[in-house]
């Protein structure tokens, strides 16, 4: 069952393009990551889905309804944590939490004190006393505490220090293990290679990579760093096919490796080095590569 789902998901602002033909597909029990760098797209997607904004073409449901005209119905099941997180300055752990109730018509002051142990935020400190990373907390608090079967975050680890994020990616992981379904958008790129199962790349309002992330680790290649004795030997050495040149300063060539390890060793025992280095298989250089990758119709 997909969880959400769009068809040539479209919306422009004015004469300033939004989005355009975004297709995605989140099945049921996945953490599902969506990248790309600041005004690629993300949030005006996420505002399509959680009903805030009408798309000017093509469709987008979640649990099966349409996300504008049940927007109301959907939300019920859904749990959300804005990019540009805002707090009434009075709001308290506690009183946010006994209002939540009262919206959702359900008790949540058990599930809410476990939540506020977890994540360490004293429910007493009201939100105008609060530095950054305490009010994204109690955000998260909050879209966590009814256990939604579809959780939306956008950029939930801002302001969060590393344990308080390894604590976040530890609900998230129990969440999913019952079934739920978390959409997580970020530019974040080592959160979303440790957490995520897919990973859809939006870049200039365009899908230009959906994936599983078995499928990305599959075409990461080895950075390739070639020390030589001499400038002059740097330049006159021809690189052989597996060995991509990306950049070279003086005496020292870093490359990309397409071929294999052996295949390295051999040329390089044959050369003039005085060194050679090769990184392990990165995800975030295969990202950065999409990222920095020439927009759609430019």
């Amino acid at each position: 069952m997909n969880v959400i789902a769009t068809e040539q998901l479209s919306l422009n602002y004015g004469n300033r393009t939004g989005i355009t033909e975004v297709d995605l597909c989140v099945p049921q029990g996945e953490i599902f990551g969506f990248l790309g760098p600041n005004g690629a797209g993300k949030t005006t997607t996420i505002r399509i889905l959680l009903g805030l904004l009408k798309p000017h073409q093509g469709t987008a449901r979640i649990f099966g309804q349409d996300c504008w005209s049940h927007s109301a119905t959907i939300k019920e099941s859904l749990g959300y944590l804005p990019g540009d997180l805002r707090l009434y300055p009075w709001f308290t752990g506690k009183r946010a939490l006994s209002i939540l109730s009262s919206i959702r018509g359900k008790d949540l002051s058990i599930r809410g004190q476990q939540l506020l142990d977890r994540f360490q935020l004293d429910e007493n400190v009201p939100a105008r006393k609060m530095s950054r990373g305490m009010r994204q907390k109690l955000g998260i608090i909050l879209a966590l505490v009814h256990e939604p079967q579809l959780l939306i975050l956008d950029e939930p680890t801002s302001g969060l220090d590393p344990l308080m994020c390894d604590e976040l990616y530890r609900c998230l992981r129990e969440l999913t293990a019952t079934g739920a379904t978390v959409f997580f958008s970020s530019h974040t790129l080592s959160e979303v290679e440790l957490l995520c199962n897919r990973v859809a790349i939006v870049r200039g309002g365009r899908i230009i990579a959906d994936e599983s992330m078995d499928t990305l680790r599959k075409r990461v290649h080895r950075a390739v760093v070639l020390r030589y004795r001499e400038p002059d030997d740097a330049a006159r050495t021809q690189l052989p096919s597996f060995l991509q040149l990306e950049e070279c300063n003086g005496a020292v060539c870093r490359c990309v490796l397409t071929g294999t390890t052996p295949q390295l060793v051999e040329w390089a025992a044959e050369q003039p080095l005085e060194d050679l280095s090769v990184s392990p298989p990165s995800l975030e250089s295969l990202f950065r590569r999409f990222y920095e990758a020439k927009e759609p119709g430019k």
